[in-house]
């Protein structure tokens, strides 16, 4: 946390090149979460711009009760959702009874995404199983193994219980591995 205060007191103090060095220094994680969010690389860009802007204002606010990475992460998916719903983009998949209890205690359950990815085709396909992922569903997944944070910073960010973030990475991947059985007729 006190990198983050040093970078904070640094930016609100005007220091050359502060915002700028806070900017390289979250703005793959933003555009990780923004991009996988809306899929539309004009818009990813227009809406982590707009991201950096609402940092920057609200930096005055930021009251360390979370890392730096995870308020940004959260602004991030705040203004990427907002652009969503204001497109009317559904973000989550509407085929699952979403208050059925799932064993969501642990989230490791046996499923190794990674044997998937074993050689070309499977790794095409899953990548294509991924792509065609609900928004919110891919984001949380790919926040999970690709960005590496975990499940309470993925809570943080998205705004979610971490209950929910559990359950959804559970379905999440049990429909992966459900698509890539039937893609490749076969089963792991």
């Amino acid at each position: 946390m006190h990198d983050d205060q040093i970078a904070v007191a640094d930016a609100l103090a005007g220091k050359p090149g502060a915002f700028d060095a806070l900017i390289r220094n979250h703005q793959r994680l933003c555009w990780d979460i923004v991009f996988r969010l809306v899929r539309h690389p004009e818009d990813a860009r227009d809406l982590c711009q707009e991201t950096f802007i609402r940092v920057h204002r609200s930096l005055p606010g930021y009251r360390f009760e979370s890392t730096l990475r995870t308020w940004i992460g959260r602004i991030a998916y705040n203004v990427a959702m907002n652009h969503l719903q204001r497109r009317r983009v559904p973000t989550i998949s509407l085929t699952h009874d979403n208050s059925a209890t799932l064993p969501t205690e642990d989230v490791a359950d046996d499923i190794d995404v990674e044997a998937f990815a074993s050689d070309r085709e499977r790794a095409l396909r899953l990548h294509a199983a991924i792509d065609a992922l609900p928004p919110l569903q891919r984001t949380l997944l790919l926040l999970y193994y690709m960005d590496e944070c975990s499940i309470s910073d993925i809570a943080e960010i998205t705004g979610l219980p971490q209950g929910t973030v559990k359950s959804h990475l559970y379905r999440t991947r049990l429909n992966l591995r459900a698509t890539l059985e039937r893609s490749l007729g076969e089963i792991p």
